[in-house]
């Protein structure tokens, strides 16, 4: 029973680790600019209803990708600066999932009371905790 709760703590460990080489940083960056490009050209054309999903998840999987990218000096400072990110946006998404919903409907009842709906999609949830890491990771090493 030990050597398996070692070994299960031993993969725990190594997943929680698992990084990125620092060039994925602008493959990421270059798949969020052109799904965001892509986004807004979509807008002018008609396009099929899977459009939009992919585009998103393609997006969300760019920003996951800067995001677990290592920095060119990965040391101790980079991992703290990184999990006390996390945390952060962590914390503040949460807390823009619970407030986010009802602050939309509020405003869109006073709009268009009929059509007002209490709705919080994963994908801006998504967007906006790993938006928030990204920012809050940059932000303290530019700081330290």
């Amino acid at each position: 029973m030990k050597d398996i709760c070692e070994s299960e703590r031993s993969k725990l460990q190594r997943w929680g680790k698992f990084q990125l080489p620092n060039t994925y940083k602008k493959i990421g960056w270059s798949i969020v600019i052109g799904t965001f490009l892509l986004m807004i050209a979509k807008k002018l054309v008609d396009e099929p209803t899977w459009v939009k999903p992919v585009l998103r998840n393609v997006m969300i999987l760019g920003f996951l990708m800067v995001s677990i990218s290592k920095e060119k000096i990965e040391d101790e400072l980079m991992a703290s600066l990184r999990a006390t990110s996390y945390r952060l946006a962590l914390i503040i998404g949460v807390l823009y999932a619970l407030v986010q919903p009802y602050a939309t409907y509020a405003i869109e009842s006073l709009l268009d009371p009929g059509n007002a709906e209490l709705d919080n999609g994963y994908f801006q949830v998504l967007l906006y905790i790993l938006l928030v890491q990204i920012l809050f990771f940059n932000a303290l090493k530019r700081s330290s």
